[in-house]
């Protein structure tokens, strides 16, 4: 079987600088790696322009044409998805007020084997082109969220910088195909050094930390 694994998050939240480092490790590693890029991206890039709302449509379906595609090629044993359907459906509900293609995309979502959401906490980074400011970024991935937890797909949160990023996507992609392909940093911790819990990429443990943290502060504000 191919494994899938889907990258999503907003713009300027680590999705492409992630699966290009996956793709490195994974395939110096020997497997056989297909990394299917954003089509959307490339799109704008190639048209010097944003989308219409009447194009949305047509860029969500050649997304998970690609992905498709990929899965199929003989030989492939990982697909790693920078991005899929599912994003081009909350851009057009951001944009265009158009929730019209997240049946078809949230379809697709359920077919993959591993959602890796981005964390928020990178610093927004222009890129000159189609980036609109760290407001819509943070506007995605509550969309993001709230479409993955009503229809009860399964996703991972994934935080840190650099290695830490890499090694934390690892662990969970080695997770599901069984088999070791970062070592375990908890071995590698001293006794001594504390559990450090905001790196989970649990959504419920994670939405546990945030709660409390938002609690704390509403007591004892500053």
């Amino acid at each position: 079987m191919t494994l899938t694994v889907c990258l999503l998050g907003g713009e300027s939240s680590g999705k492409s600088t992630l699966a290009l480092a996956l793709q490195g490790h994974l395939s110096a590693l020997g497997w056989s790696v297909a990394l299917v890029p954003e089509h959307l991206r490339d799109w704008c890039i190639r048209h010097g322009r944003a989308p219409q709302a009447h194009e949305q449509a047509g860029l969500a379906q050649e997304q998970a044409r690609q992905i498709e595609q990929a899965r199929a090629s003989p030989g492939v044993e990982l697909v790693l998805a920078d991005t899929s359907a599912l994003m081009v459906a909350a851009y057009s509900e951001l944009y265009f007020n158009d929730p019209g293609l997240y049946a078809h995309a949230l379809g697709q979502q359920r077919g993959y084997d591993v959602n890796l959401l981005m964390g928020l906490d990178l610093p927004w980074v222009p890129d000159g082109l189609f980036r609109d400011g760290p407001a819509l970024r943070e506007a995605t991935d509550r969309i993001l969220r709230r479409e993955l937890d009503r229809t009860g797909i399964a996703y991972h949160t994934v935080y840190g910088q650099g290695q830490e990023r890499l090694q934390a996507a690892l662990r969970i992609i080695g997770h599901r195909l069984g088999t070791v392909l970062v070592p375990d940093p908890v071995a590698a911790r001293p006794r001594q050094a504390a559990w450090v819990c905001e790196r989970c990429s649990d959504p419920d443990c994670e939405h546990r930390l945030f709660t409390r943290l938002t609690d704390a502060r509403s007591v004892n504000p500053g």
